[in-house]
């Protein structure tokens, strides 16, 4: 096995993930005790229990990422930005936010330019980091080239695969062709559908910076004992 993260640098390409709608205050209160012992970059939550995991986070250096106009992306430019400065203002330090599909298949490409600059400049405002859900499960290659030139024009942090609750999840093509328009002026996260090292490993090894996922702690453990069976 070749792969140049150590199992420290992998954790910390991790989102811890819990967006159910059925999650209870045990489960985030396990979910951050989680994301700090392991090291993971950040937990990914609703924009709800925002306050409650800020509380728990203040003295790590796990970030709490809020996800907006999830899962669907079907509310308004208004009503998004309302709800990223709503989870800035509880303590959250990133923002993944879910394009308006049925604008994007409309062709209004204004729209989601415009939407996408609305957001980043209130991210940039607060100094905190953006990322850009496509949902790419939905989208042709021509609309998913059409979001991420958009993208590096505007320059949010990431451009992101999926939300999870798609037809479909990451797909090592999807992140490559990513990558290949973004370049080095954007990130890649890869979200949906990880649940072991290897396909962590593939999504990395394709051009993803950061992975969203609910199975963080097996793949990171895979990882481990993989690494102690070589040493």
């Amino acid at each position: 096995m070749t792969f140049q993260l150590t199992v420290e640098e992998l954790a910390n390409l991790i989102d811890h993930t819990l967006l159910k709608a059925d999650a209870v205050r045990t489960g985030f209160e396990q979910l951050c005790r989680e994301a700090d012992q392991y090291g993971f970059k950040m937990v990914a939550i609703n924009s709800a229990p925002v306050r409650l995991c800020a509380k728990m986070l203040e003295d790590s250096p796990v970030h709490v990422g809020a996800a907006i106009g999830f899962p669907l992306g079907q509310t308004t430019i208004e009503s998004k930005v309302f709800e990223v400065e709503n989870a800035v203002e509880n303590g959250a330090d990133e923002i993944d936010y879910v394009i308006n599909i049925r604008e994007l298949k409309d062709g209004n490409r204004a729209y989601i330019r415009n939407e996408m600059e609305r957001i980043v400049a209130v991210c940039r405002e607060h100094h905190i980091l953006s990322k850009v859900i496509l949902e790419n499960c939905y989208l042709t290659e021509a609309e998913k080239r059409e979001v991420c030139e958009i993208a590096k024009e505007v320059r949010p942090d990431f451009v992101k695969t999926s939300t999870g609750f798609g037809t479909g999840g990451a797909t090592v093509e999807d992140v490559r062709l990513m990558k290949s328009i973004v370049g080095n002026e954007v990130k890649v996260k890869a979200a949906g559908g990880i649940r072991d090292f290897a396909t962590a490993k593939a999504m990395v090894e394709a051009g993803a910076e950061r992975l969203g996922t609910s199975a963080g702690i097996s793949i990171v453990e895979e990882y481990k004992a993989l690494v102690m069976e070589e040493s």
